[in-house]
C-alpha cells in the first residue's frame, strides 16, 4: 500500500504520516512534505525516486508523471488496468493527502504583484486531488487537515466505507472549485479596479468557504450559515471582531449589514438604528452621543430590539445614551475601553467592531439574488452622492440649508426598501416610508412617522414620482424641498405642483431602488 502527502499546509501532516507508515503504507512525498516527514523521523520516499526525474522549473513539475497519477487513476477492480501498471512498473497509490498553494492569502496582501499570482496558481495539486477523488472507490482522498485523525483511526481498523470516500472526493472537488473560483476571479477583474463599464462576465464562478454555522435562518424552520469568499479580502459584517454577547443569527446579520452599510456612506460622525434592514432613525452630528440620541428619536417605537451602527469609534457618552434600551447589536469601527464597558453590562448585546469591507485585489464583488431556476447578479449600489450634479427643475432653487439636508436624505433613501420615501431636517431622519407598492403610501408613511415633525422637513425618494399627488401630500405635510431621480412622464405635472406649493425640487438622474 502507498500513500501521498503533499501539503503547503503541514499542520498535522508529521502526525498523518507517522500513523500511515504505522498501519502499513509506504510514503511518498514532495519537497518541503518530504523534508518535514523526514525531520520527523518518518520512512518517507521523494517523488523523484518513482518518477526517475528531478524536480523541474523551479518545483512547477514534480507530480505530473504517469508514474504518479497512473498509480492514482487505476481501477482496481479492472484486471486489465491493473496489468498495466504491473507492466509498467507502476505501484497503485491508495491515499492521497494534498492542499494547495496559498492563492488567496498572496493576493490579499498589499503590494502583492501580478508574478506572485502567478506563483502560487497550483498545478499539480489541484490535478493529484481529482485525480484521486476521481477514483475515490479505491483511493482515499484527503484535503482537510481537519479530516487526518478520523482517517487515520479508519485506515489502521476496518477501512472507510465508500459512503466516507464519497464524502472526501465531494470534498476535494468542492476545495479545487473554490481555488479555481479565486483564481478565475482575480484574472478575471480588469486592470483598472475603478472601471465601471466592464461588462458582467458570461461565466460567472464565486467561492465561498464557509465561516460560521447559525443555529437557523431567518425563520427557525430554516438552515443558515455565514460565508465569505474564498478570494480573500478583509473588513465588512461577515469578518467582523464580536466582543461580547451571543452568537449572531441570520437576522442579527443582515440587519447589522444594513446598519454598517448605511453608517459608511455619510462621512461626519454617523448613528442609525436599523429595524428588519431599513434605517428608522438616522442622524448626524459633530457629537456621536448626539447623533446617536436624534437617531433614537426618530422612532423610539421601532428602535427596540433593534441594530445600531456608528461610524465612528464609540465613546463613552454614546455607549451610556444607548443603555436604557434594548438593542441586539451594535456596530462600529472601534470602541473606547470605558465605552466597551459599559456596554458589556448587557449580557446579551452583541458587540461588533469592524470596518469597511475590501476584496482582495482582483476579487469580484457582486449582489446575488436567488430567483427559481436561477440567480440574478449585479455590481453593488455603491455611487456617491453628487449634489453638484444635481440639476433644479422648479422655479425655486433649494437654499443652502435645504440642499444639505436633501444630500443627507439621499444618502439614506437609498438604504430603504423600494418604493422608498425618506423626510429629513437638520440632517436626522425625522420618518420613512419602505417597501410599498404605492409611493404616495410610502409618502404618507413617513409623514406619519415624523408627525408634527414633517413640516419644514425635506424629502427624497429613491424613485421619480409617477404622478403629482404625491408632491400636493408633501406639501400638506409642509415638506419645503424635495431631490427625486425625475424622468417620468409626468415630470412636467410634478413640477408644476411643486411650483404651486412654493416647493424646490431637484433631479438626480440617478435612482435607488432596493427591493
Amino acid at each position: 500500500m502507498q500513500a501521498l502527502l503533499s501539503v503547503f499546509d503541514k499542520t498535522g501532516v508529521a502526525d498523518l504520516g507517522r500513523r500511515l507508515a504505522d498501519a502499513g503504507y509506504a510514503l511518498i512525498s514532495t519537497g518541503g512534505t518530504q523534508r518535514s516527514l523526514a525531520e520527523a523521523g518518518i520512512p518517507v520516499r521523494p517523488v523523484s525516486d518513482i518518477t526517475g526525474f528531478p524536480e523541474l522549473l523551479d518545483g512547477r513539475v514534480k507530480t505530473l508523471h504517469p508514474a504518479i497519477h497512473g498509480g492514482l487513476l487505476a481501477r482496481r477492480d479492472s484486471a486489465a488496468q491493473m496489468a498495466e501498471l504491473q507492466r509498467h512498473s507502476i505501484a497503485a497509490i491508495d491515499v492521497a493527502a494534498v492542499n494547495l498553494y496559498p492563492f488567496a492569502e498572496t493576493v490579499g496582501r498589499p503590494g502583492s504583484t501580478l508574478d506572485d499570482a502567478l506563483e502560487n496558481i497550483d498545478i499539480g495539486g489541484p490535478t493529484l486531488l481529482r485525480a484521486a477523488a476521481k477514483n475515490f472507490p479505491s483511493v482515499a482522498v484527503i484535503v482537510d487537515p481537519g479530516d487526518y485523525e478520523w482517517v487515520a483511526d479508519a485506515l489502521a481498523g476496518e477501512g472507510l466505507n465508500l459512503e466516507q470516500r464519497r464524502r472526501l472526493a465531494a470534498k476535494a472537488f468542492q476545495h479545487v472549485a473554490v481555488y479555481d473560483a479565486a483564481v478565475a476571479s482575480y484574472l478575471a477583474a480588469p486592470a483598472d479596479s475603478d472601471a465601471s463599464d466592464a461588462e458582467m462576465p458570461q461565466q460567472l464562478t464565486i467561492g465561498l468557504t464557509r465561516a460560521a454555522a447559525l443555529r437557523y435562518g431567518e425563520n427557525p424552520h430554516q438552515q443558515g450559515a455565514l460565508y465569505v469568499s474564498a478570494g480573500g479580502g478583509s473588513g465588512g459584517i461577515a469578518r467582523a471582531r464580536q466582543h461580547h454577547g451571543r452568537e449572531l443569527s441570520f437576522n442579527n446579520l443582515m440587519d447589522a449589514d444594513a446598519a454598517w452599510r448605511t453608517v459608511c456612506d455619510y462621512a461626519e460622525p454617523t448613528a442609525c438604528v436599523i429595524k428588519h434592514a431599513n434605517p428608522c432613525g438616522l442622524a448626524s452630528r459633530p457629537d456621536l452621543a448626539e447623533a446617536y440620541r436624534l437617531a433614537y428619536a426618530g422612532d423610539t417605537v421601532s428602535a427596540f430590539g433593534g441594530i445600531v451602527g456608528f461610524n465612528r469609534p464609540v465613546t463613552a457618552a454614546a455607549a451610556a445614551a444607548m443603555a436604557p434600551v434594548f438593542y441586539e447589536v451594535v456596530v462600529a469601527p472601534g470602541y473606547a475601553a470605558d465605552a466597551l464597558a459599559i456596554l458589556q453590562r448587557k449580557r446579551n448585546l452583541r458587540i461588533l467592531e469592524t470596518e469597511p469591507a475590501a476584496a482582495a485585489p482582483g476579487v469580484s464583488d457582486y449582489e446575488l439574488r436567488p430567483l427559481s431556476g436561477g440567480i440574478l447578479a449585479q455590481t453593488p449600489d455603491a455611487g456617491v452622492a453628487n449634489p453638484q450634479s444635481w440639476t433644479t427643475a422648479t422655479e425655486r432653487a433649494p437654499t443652502a440649508a435645504e440642499m444639505d439636508d436633501l444630500a443627507f436624505a439621499w444618502k439614506a433613501v437609498k438604504h430603504i426598501k423600494s418604493n422608498a420615501i425618506a423626510l429629513v431636517k437638520d440632517r436626522t431622519l425625522a420618518g420613512m416610508g419602505a417597501g410599498q407598492p404605492n409611493r404616495v403610501v410610502s409618502v404618507h408613511l413617513a409623514q406619519r412617522a415624523a408627525g408634527d415633525g414633517a413640516s419644514g422637513c425635506v424629502l427624497a425618494s429613491d424613485a421619480f414620482f409617477p404622478f403629482p399627488d404625491n408632491i400636493e401630500r408633501a406639501a400638506a405635510a409642509g415638506v419645503t424641498a424635495i431631490v427625486q431621480p425625475g424622468g417620468s412622464i409626468r415630470d412636467d405635472e410634478v413640477i408644476a405642483a411643486a411650483n404651486a406649493a412654493g416647493i424646490a425640487m431637484v433631479f438626480t438622474g440617478v435612482r435607488h431602488f432596493r427591493h
